[in-house]
């Protein structure tokens, strides 16, 4: 508009009018696009007031929709999150448990070396030396049970010797029992 009016006054000044008519001519176009401008407001504003409830209501639609999706996008979300983290807490609880264990069998085997170079055996050492022992008792009960019937059958028949001390037994006399002994007696 306000193009339109210099435009004017720019004609009427090329065409000989005075200087006066032409910021008159401004004036009066500045005038006018003012008053065009005030207007659209005021329609604007008419318009909004009596659209303004259906507007309105529209939009509350609009939110209602909007705020159920959301509700239901929020909650399959919250209930997904929760799967995946009793997924995480149940697969950090195994690996937690493995871990456990691997420590505990890292330790058992630490100390199993360390008791090793003490000389401690282990349980399943005193096992075997326990099966090794009643076997070798069995052996020996097998033999004594062997040889004692042998014995008495040999030994019945040689009268039993009495009891002397053991100087006596090799030919008496009082012989020193080393020759350290028979060294020192001789000085």
């Amino acid at each position: 508009m306000l193009k339109k009016a210099k435009a004017e006054a720019a004609a009427q000044a090329s065409a000989g009018r005075p200087d006066n008519t032409q910021g008159k001519a401004l004036a009066d176009s500045v005038l006018e696009s003012s008053r065009q401008i005030w207007l659209a407001g005021l329609g604007a504003f008419a318009r909004a007031k009596g659209e303004g409830a259906k507007v309105f209501e529209s939009l509350v639609e609009q939110g209602q929709a909007l705020e159920s999706r959301t509700k239901k996008a929020a909650s399959d979300t919250a209930a997904a999150a929760r799967d995946a983290a009793q997924g995480k807490a149940r697969e950090m609880q195994a690996k937690a448990g493995g871990t456990w264990d691997k420590l505990e069998q890292v330790f058992e085997d630490r100390v199993a070396r360390a008791l090793s170079r003490l000389g401690v055996h282990t349980q399943s050492d005193v096992a075997r030396l326990t099966e090794r022992v009643d076997a070798l008792s069995e052996a020996v009960n097998a033999l004594i049970k062997a040889e004692g019937g042998a014995r008495r059958t040999r030994n019945a028949s040689k009268p039993k010797r009495a009891s002397q001390p053991r100087s006596a037994r090799k030919g008496g006399g009082t012989a020193p029992r080393s020759a350290k002994a028979a060294k020192g007696a001789t000085k």
